[in-house]
């Protein structure tokens, strides 16, 4: 029953205030035509994407994980018409959808899917800067991938980390479970980082019991 309640308010809040239009249920169509799971953030959590772009008046924008490029709909929306979102896929099908879905979405010209391992491809971004950094990939490689935000970040940029409390998984010391070992390290790495100030706030919806992580990167004199 709760569960049937969360998705009641989304479906309700997201009427309201982050109806789809028609690119993004073209976008999710797609990827249901191409068999794609069903893990794209929600209606509302695209929205909140959106927002944190605009509020850092993100220029410049890096996603890890895009699936079928629903999420980065969102987060190119956000963007100047000279802006840019590069956005890494492991799999050449997901990359292919999300590469459909961002031209249905006139977004081609600023926004870039590049196909490889995340960890293979995010060095050959060195020397690049940005924004704000999305995480929405596996959570066995998350601490890596905030490493690597770290360094990609600007100074007063965002990094926003997907799916970090696994249906509170989160508090189990004692989990095999990958992705939960990856999720509670990067909480770690997150507590001791002296050029970040975070949160994680926990979620219900649509999508389930999970959370976000947000992460300020500081500027030198703060």
């Amino acid at each position: 029953m709760a569960e049937q309640q969360w998705t009641a308010v989304d479906d309700y809040l997201a009427g309201l205030l982050a109806p789809e239009d028609p690119v993004l249920i073209a976008a999710l169509r797609a990827a249901d035509d191409a068999g794609l799971p069903r893990i794209s953030v929600s209606a509302l959590q695209g929205k909140l994407l959106h927002l944190l772009a605009r509020s850092v008046r993100a220029h410049s924008i890096l996603e890890i994980g895009t699936l079928a490029g629903y999420s980065a709909i969102w987060l190119g929306r956000a963007l100047p018409p000279d802006g840019r979102l590069i956005t890494l896929e492991v799999e050449p099908k997901h990359a292919e959808v999300a590469r459909g879905n961002l031209a249905r979405a006139g977004l081609d010209a600023v926004a870039e899917v590049r196909l490889g391992f995340a960890l293979d491809t995010l060095p050959e971004l060195v020397e690049d800067a940005f924004d704000l950094v999305f995480i929405d990939a596996d959570k066995p490689n998350l601490p890596e991938y905030f490493r690597w935000a770290m360094v990609l970040t600007k100074p007063g940029g965002m990094v926003v980390v997907d799916n970090v409390v696994r249906r509170g998984e989160v508090v189990d010391e004692h989990s095999t479970d990958p992705a939960v070992r990856g999720v509670r390290r990067f909480h770690e790495m997150l507590a001791s980082e002296p050029r970040a100030e975070a949160t994680t706030i926990q979620t219900v919806g649509v999508k389930g019991y999970d959370g976000f992580a947000l992460a300020v990167v500081l500027r030198p004199d703060e």
